[in-house]
């Protein structure tokens, strides 16, 4: 008889009290709770700079990804202490599009102090020339400070179809409608701004992964992991 195959629970989405304004919780804090959660790892993906960031704007380069890195290190020094893989990115807003960007570090941030002058094209052609990816958030999203939405069916790799925060099925279900239209890679993930287990999403993969970049090569195969959360 045959072993049952051995799963790996990842959150895409999260923020933390650390560097996203709208956070409740910190970094710490999540780590510990996506642990008892049963989650493998997590990748931290705090506003950006054009984003809902607690980073004031007035301050050199520098000093602005030092802080915006002190949410995804720390979590990163208590996944250490409690065997919790972190994985680091962020949420790039463009016009309240949210684009998940991941692959990069803080040492692309730092080489890179014009990023906040780029246009969209720009910008994407920049993430994947130096092996990045990025993924279209809650595309369908409605809220008070979202004027418009807008899509970019060609300057994305993959569509969130799935999110934990959401209470309105149908931003999920259009969501994933517009992958499949556009043949998008669908993703599942929390948008976690508190601890809320039952709101808890991510992707199962079929192995460990070691890197952001592995996270990548896992949804470019479309076949290695499932989508969790609530179903579209």
């Amino acid at each position: 008889m045959n072993a049952p195959r051995e799963e790996f629970k990842y959150e895409t989405h999260l923020h933390t009290k650390e560097t996203s304004a709208c956070a409740k919780n910190t970094a710490r804090q999540m780590v510990r709770a996506y642990k008892e959660a049963g989650y493998q790892g997590i990748i931290v993906t705090d506003h950006f700079f054009n984003g809902n960031t607690t980073v004031p704007a007035r301050l050199p380069w520098e000093e602005r990804v030092r802080l915006f890195c002190l949410g995804y290190e720390n979590a990163k020094e208590e996944g250490s202490i409690l065997g919790l893989d972190v994985f680091f990115g962020w949420e790039y807003g463009y016009h309240h599009t949210d684009l998940l960007t991941y692959g990069l570090d803080k040492e692309f941030l730092l080489a890179h102090p014009d990023l906040l002058s780029l246009d969209l094209p720009t910008y994407v052609r920049l993430v994947r020339d130096n092996g990045g990816f990025i993924t279209h958030a809650h595309p369908f999203r409605e809220a008070f400070y979202i004027l418009h939405q807008r899509f970019y069916p060609d300057l994305v790799d993959a569509v969130e179809v799935i999110n934990g925060s959401h209470t309105n099925p149908e931003f999920d279900r259009k969501a994933a409608e517009y992958a499949a239209m556009h043949g998008l890679i669908p993703v599942s993930g929390t948008d976690a701004h508190s601890i809320s287990p039952e709101r808890f999403a991510g992707i199962k993969a079929t192995r460990r992964l070691n890197s952001c970049l592995d996270f990548i090569s896992l949804l470019r195969s479309r076949e290695d992991y499932s989508l969790l959360g609530k179903p579209v």
